[in-house]
């Protein structure tokens, strides 16, 4: 009798978990609503607050039995993994428009039903998404994703999708670009006048050397492969480890780094002085004349010139189907339908987020030989869940940058794919289906100045 009434307790127990969320009522969250715009923001905080923050935020509001002894290891696990995928919710409701990369994670999983998993939905019933939550959704992702693109409308069909055909940039002053790509290519800029920024970002490599890693000042070799300057005005942040807000930062950056360039921001200054030409192009442009900032700031707005337009598949996005054959469509079909969009998303095809590398099986272990480099966000922020996080790499031009990843490993383009299926996708991905990817991705390829990138 003793054991019937146990078992009777503990089925009724495991009922009223989930009966308990059903019947209990979340209070809104403030701080989500600080910075909602509109009824259709609105909606989302709502969605987000009672069917996604239990295990995308560790600022969640728990269960009462999050604190039993079984539970709590169960929804730790869950907070861990979730955070770790995706914690860039709460990011939806700041004072900033939420990144392509944050809208093309949730779009991802609404489409496939993948989130909540089947065990969250069994504890907590009514927690999935139905029809009216996904048409909210979606609705909210295209108006957020076109206001991101300077559009006020979202209804254009370009933006139910993740990917966005390159445009080209507005508002550059012509006289700074001319002066920025002057200094982009000047020796002076260097401790021995001997390197450039175009020593390692050449123009006619993809913007990269297409080394594993970069030769500096006096031979001496770089610890990280560099990343193409092409389209890197589409990157939400500069460098792989995000130490740069911005282009001017970045530009700052390898100038008075030992063993990059080796000058002095002291003495780059009075070096262009000496030059009556760059006197005269700067005194034009600049009250303040020749200075570290009036330097970075030429040098920036040359970069953001760098953008890499009409490719094919760029073509193919607006409306001309076949700028692609059969194979590289196919090949896009497959890149959408494995998920290699939740990161390469936007214009670029990446640079709008952090991920961590790898968040299936390690890496790094396979690999060995241990490196400072592949610490990534953590040598910033000394925070130790940012351990092995990269900025995403854009895929513009991908078949030109070589060699691949942080660590310049290789530069097999359809290994660096199976790679990335194993260990951010968890996919086994057949052989065949990676060659039509790698054709695919030949497509990303763009123009420069209007001449064919090679």
């Amino acid at each position: 009798m003793k054991k019937l009434l146990c078992i009777a307790l503990l089925l009724a127990l495991a009922l009223a978990f989930p009966v308990s969320n059903l019947l209990a009522t979340r209070k809104p969250d403030p701080a989500l609503r600080t910075h909602v715009k509109d009824a259709r923001h609105e909606k989302v905080a709502s969605i987000f607050e009672q069917k996604c923050l239990d295990c995308h935020s560790d600022k969640a509001t728990l269960p009462f039995y999050a604190n039993l002894p079984v539970a709590s290891s169960m929804i730790a696990k869950d907070i861990k993994h979730g955070t770790e995928e995706f914690n860039a919710l709460l990011d939806c409701f700041g004072p900033t428009p939420p990144n392509e990369a944050v809208l093309a994670r949730i779009q991802r999983v609404m489409e496939d039903g993948s989130m909540p998993p089947a065990d969250y939905r069994l504890m907590h019933w009514g927690s999935g998404l139905n029809s009216e939550d996904k048409k909210a959704l979606m609705e909210w992702i295209r108006f957020a994703r076109a206001r991101a693109n300077g559009q006020a409308d979202g209804t254009h069909p370009l933006f139910a999708s993740p990917i966005l055909p390159l445009t080209a940039p507005q508002g550059l002053n012509p006289d700074k670009v001319a002066l920025g790509r002057k200094l982009y290519h000047d020796n002076r800029l260097s401790g021995d006048n001997t390197l450039s920024c175009a020593s390692c970002h050449d123009l006619k490599k993809g913007g990269t050397d297409q080394a594993q890693y970069s030769t500096g000042i006096k031979g001496q070799k770089g610890g990280i492969n560099a990343p193409t300057v092409l389209n890197a005005s589409h990157a939400f942040v500069q460098f792989w480890d995000g130490r740069a807000a911005d282009l001017q930062a970045q530009a700052a950056g390898p100038v008075a780094n030992p063993i990059e360039m080796g000058a002095s921001w002291n003495d780059v200054p009075g070096k262009l002085k000496a030059d009556p030409d760059y006197v005269a192009a700067f005194a034009k442009l600049y009250p303040e004349g020749i200075t570290k900032n009036s330097i970075t700031d030429a040098i920036a707005t040359f970069e953001k010139s760098l953008v890499t337009l009409n490719s094919r598949f760029d073509q193919f996005l607006r409306g001309k189907t076949d700028a692609l054959t059969a194979d590289e469509q196919e090949g896009y079909r497959l890149f959408m339908a494995d998920g290699c969009y939740k990161c390469h998303v936007g214009q670029a095809l990446g640079g709008e987020s952090f991920e961590k590398f790898s968040l299936h099986g390690d890496y790094f272990a396979e690999r060995g030989n241990p490196t400072p480099a592949d610490d990534g966000r953590y040598a910033v922020t000394k925070n130790e869940a940012d351990r092995h996080k990269f900025k995403v790499p854009t895929l513009r031009n991908i078949t030109l940058t070589f060699p691949y990843l942080h660590d310049g490993s290789t530069s097999d383009l359809a290994k660096v794919v199976k790679l990335m299926a194993k260990h951010q996708l968890h996919s086994n991905v057949p052989e065949r289906d990676i060659a039509l990817i790698v054709k695919f991705l030949g497509t990303l390829t763009g123009e420069l100045d209007g001449r064919p990138l090679k």
